[in-house]
């Protein structure tokens, strides 16, 4: 039964790498498999997901408002696909989600999305959050914050290497812009954010 899957962590988990290997074991297979990334997202290139460790392939693109359902249609219409891997999933607006549930429901193709859950003031992005509403399973990729903790958090570091606490919630980077952490060294970098009294 086809299923949309919703793989979340923060940055640098390796959750390209997951799902590169995840699409090498269905092509291995003789299974093809639809590759899509945020098509302003080209730090590895136009239409590439690439991962830190080295290994990539080429991906088509969606772009924002782009209709998911017409565009996956259009690439059903060539030839079967096993699998649909989203990379980059947080930059999906919540139409386009709603869009990846007709896929799944109606042309009952699995699609497994990878992506950011919360950005570096710790609010949810938009697609994730109707990701984290929609999926049928989620699954956490996990990373580690500098003291050994599991980080869930990410700071985006300005050019004088301290963490920002305001600005566009999209900003592309890698390493050199953003750092992940666990709740209690995130609170530390941004300044404590203690809860407001009742």
């Amino acid at each position: 039964m086809a299923k949309l899957y919703f793989n979340y962590s923060t940055m640098n988990a390796g959750k390209s790498t997951v799902l590169l290997q995840a699409s090498h074991n269905y092509r291995e297979r003789g299974m093809d498999t639809y590759l899509l990334t945020a098509q302003f997202d080209n730090r590895a290139g136009d239409g590439r997901i690439a991962s830190r460790i080295g290994i990539g392939s080429d991906a088509d693109t969606f772009a924002p408002g782009e209709d998911l359902f017409s565009k996956i249609s259009a690439r059903l219409s060539q030839g079967p696909v096993a699998c649909i891997f989203m990379d980059e999933a947080q930059f999906l607006d919540k139409e386009q989600v709603w869009q990846l549930v007709r896929v799944v429901d109606d042309l009952k193709v699995p699609v497994m999305c990878y992506g950011l859950r919360v950005d570096f003031q710790g609010e949810l992005f938009p697609g994730s959050a109707a990701l984290l509403a929609l999926a049928d399973e989620m699954r956490e990729v996990r990373t580690i914050c500098h003291c050994g903790k599991k980080a869930t958090m990410v700071v985006r570091m300005g050019p004088d290497g301290k963490a920002l606490r305001e600005g566009a919630q999209v900003q592309i980077g890698g390493n050199e812009t953003y750092v992940s952490l666990c709740r209690r060294h995130w609170r530390e970098a941004v300044g404590d954010r203690a809860a407001p009294s009742a």
